[in-house]
């Protein structure tokens, strides 16, 4: 096994945050919340500072969320060139469920863009701190 694909065989325990209903009114204000609960879900593998200009894998992944923040569905729109980081994406966010509950929407369906260095670790093009 590649040295970078053995950061993705495994998706690191999640710390559960306190969660607050979303006052988002629009997925795109709810794709910043959840976005934010990503990164306070797994603090130790957000990218610090701005990424490399070569990434390991970038995804677009659509989530839905039903009135509770449970996770409905998460879908790969744009799989990542690196095969296993595709399913990495996904296991990491249904071990981020709950989500904060879309109050207002009753339910949201939001797209982000997952931009994941060869070591494991991610940005949210939501909330990225940019490229080099």
């Amino acid at each position: 096994m590649a040295p970078a694909r053995a950061q993705f065989a495994m998706v690191p325990a999640p710390l559960p945050p306190a969660l607050q209903p979303s006052q988002a009114e629009s997925d795109a204000d709810y794709r910043a919340e959840a976005a934010k609960h990503l990164y306070a879900t797994y603090p130790m593998r957000v990218y610090k500072g701005k990424m490399p200009p070569l990434l390991y894998g970038v995804a677009i992944v659509e989530t839905e969320i039903d009135a509770e923040g449970n996770l409905i569905d998460v879908r790969i729109r744009r799989p990542p060139a690196a095969p296993e980081v595709g399913p990495w994406i996904v296991q990491m966010i249904r071990k981020a469920a709950p989500f904060p509950p879309p109050a207002k929407l009753g339910k949201a369906v939001y797209q982000d863009i997952w931009l994941v260095h060869k070591g494991g670790n991610f940005q949210l093009d939501t909330l990225t701190e940019g490229q080099h």
